[in-house]
């Protein structure tokens, strides 16, 4: 038996009220779903992690817990959620998950301010028929609201097992009006006048990831609120620190450390700041924590004190992770293009240490997801004094050189080329914090000289800082062999040929004043001696030391060493510190031995 249109019209109508709820009001205990737990403090590592704090007072839903809409992607291991009272009530899980959650927004079509204002009082124009000389219909009418099937009723009527969906909406809108309840395409509604004002937004479901807090009340009434908080590290902010040294060429140089701040995690609102000298190796870095809900971490920009409420997190969390303590030695990429610098001019307090790591803490950091911000950290005045080094480094035997093809033989010219000496700034580290691996612009009378990289340096320690090529210290190096001795060792039935060779450094200083040089000269063999007081180290293949895989050069490997050379030879080196006056020279001599088969 059929059915009318009006009584599948009342029927719809019945249903309507019941799916406006639904469609507008949160899910139940979802009253704080969108609320941020607001960021306290930040600790920075210079390889673009940041151990972050969240704490606040947050609305609770009517089972007492705190629903977080954000989205995490912490490092595995390092999520740690607290009741930050727990005499009140006590934190018991977290859950992480999707939920349908109804997010309102300013209505810009005439269909959602229809939908964001049911029992709203309307005067309606329709569309005319396709005659334009028809006339068009207007009346007054009362939004009931749209026709939606719910989430409910999709998954009550799917196949077992479905994914959640979002409500299904008509397109049309039921208006009562004094003959009765009218459906109306929305689409054929010309003209809407509100005969009151209405109201200009509008709510709709939305699969949203949230974080649940359980929190445990101990039996009585849950607060309407509850101060909560979590610390995670996550990768998405970064420092990189940079030094201005102005030296005043009578031994004082003002060294200026400055930070450049690059945040891809999220919004920092008058957060403190904590930048970590020494990067701390973290076992899982690269394992994202199952309560991200994230198969994949979002790809990030390029660029990658004791009274702190992070202290002890810090210390107990972070500090386990860490396999080992190590400063970067990789260079530092360049900054960043575009950088933006908040107009904020942060307190910068005095940095402490902690074990291995040193930290700078910066107060009231504002800074936006997406924003950069350079900000000076720290400012002292270091003794400085004026040094060349020239460091020559050992070649290949001719015997070896002479099985090097032509593009290794060009190779190895380019990289035995003129020695040049260097100079460098040799800065005595008398502050209470150390120099970090960072880049450094060098200036004098206000000008800049030149741009090089600071090394680590502790505090009471002593770096050199790299300047410029010296072009008034001539070099020139001479080498030959003074000696040949056929059969002079045996090694398992092999005979070995004794191969002597000397050699001398001719230094002129055309400065117009008195320098201190400092030469090296690297040995592939044994030192017989060392002219004018110089300071000779023989290291075998075994010992470690200075003598190490990561001291040979490139064209190491372009020859197959038997186990017989080193047996024999090992490497050797000289170290002389001559004062050299203006327009002087000296000769550095030093002899030499190795074992060729």
């Amino acid at each position: 038996m059929r059915r009318s249109i009006a009584s599948c019209l009342m029927a719809v109508l019945a249903a309507v009220p019941a799916a406006a709820a639904s469609s507008s009001a949160p899910e139940a205990g979802a009253a704080g779903a969108l609320a941020n737990l607001p960021i306290k403090e930040v600790t920075v590592f210079k390889d673009g992690h940041a151990f972050v704090l969240h704490e606040g007072r947050m609305p609770t839903d009517d089972a007492g817990r705190v629903v977080l809409d954000y989205l995490l992607a912490p490092v595995l291991g390092t999520f740690w959620p607290y009741a930050a009272d727990a005499k009140k009530a006590r934190m018991v899980g977290v859950t992480a998950g999707k939920r349908i959650l109804p997010v309102r927004r300013t209505s810009l079509t005439v269909a959602e301010l229809i939908e964001g204002n049911p029992g709203a009082k309307v005067r309606i124009r329709e569309a005319g028929a396709k005659d334009e000389k028809a006339p068009r219909e207007t009346y007054e009418a009362t939004i009931v609201g749209i026709p939606a099937r719910s989430t409910d009723e999709l998954a009550r009527t799917g196949p077992p097992g479905a994914e959640p969906r979002l409500p299904e909406r008509s397109g049309l809108v039921l208006l009562r009006t004094a003959g009765g309840v009218k459906a109306v395409p929305m689409a054929g509604i010309e003209d809407l006048t509100f005969l009151e004002g209405p109201d200009p937004g509008v709510a709709r479901e939305e699969f949203r990831n949230v974080l649940t807090l359980q929190m445990d009340w101990g039996g009585r009434k849950p607060d309407k609120t509850a101060d909560v908080g979590m610390v995670y590290l996550q990768r998405g902010i970064r420092w990189i620190p940079n030094y201005r040294v102005e030296i005043d060429g009578k031994g004082t140089a003002h060294v200026r450390l400055q930070a450049t701040l690059l945040n891809e995690l999220a919004d920092l609102r008058d957060v403190r700041a904590h930048l970590v000298i020494g990067v701390p190796t973290f076992a899982f870095k690269e394992t994202v924590d199952p309560i991200s809900l994230q198969q994949a971490v979002a790809q990030l920009s390029s660029y990658f004190r004791q009274d702190a409420q992070t202290a002890y997190a810090f210390s107990n969390t972070i500090m386990t992770q860490a396999a080992r303590m190590t400063e970067a030695r990789a260079p530092a990429e360049g900054p960043p293009p575009g950088g933006a610098a908040a107009d904020l001019g942060p307190d910068v307090a005095a940095g402490r240490k902690n074990e291995d790591l040193y930290i700078f803490t910066l107060d009231r950091i504002t800074l936006k997801k997406g924003e950069r911000m350079v900000v000076t950290v720290a400012e002292y005045d270091l003794p400085y004094k004026d040094v060349y080094l020239l460091d020559l480094a050992f070649g290949p035997p001719p015997e070896a050189r002479q099985r090097f093809n032509s593009n290794q033989q060009l190779e190895l010219a380019r990289l035995m080329a003129a020695p040049k000496a260097v100079h460098n700034v040799r800065l005595t580290n008398k502050s209470v914090h150390p120099l970090t691996t960072a880049p450094a612009m060098i200036f004098r009378d206000g000008r800049a000289l030149a741009q090089g990289m600071m090394k680590y340096t502790a505090a009471g320690a002593v770096g050199d800082l790299e300047v410029t090529a010296a072009v008034d210290i001539a070099v020139e190096k001479r080498e030959k062999e003074t000696g040949r001795v056929p059969n002079a060792a045996n090694w398992h039935g092999t005979k070995f040929d004794r191969v002597d060779l000397a050699g001398n450094i001719h230094l002129v200083n055309h400065r117009q004043e008195a320098v201190q040089v400092e030469v090296t000269r690297h040995i592939l063999g044994i030192v017989d001696s060392a002219g004018q007081n110089g300071r000779v180290e023989q290291a075998s293949w075994t010992e470690g030391g200075w003598a190490n895989a990561d001291a040979l050069p490139p064209w190491w490997s372009w020859y197959g060493w038997g186990a017989w050379w080193y047996e024999f030879n090992g490497l050797g080196r000289i170290t002389w510190k001559i004062a050299l006056e203006p327009g002087k020279s000296i000769d550095l001599e030093y002899a030499w031995h190795y074992f060729w088969g």
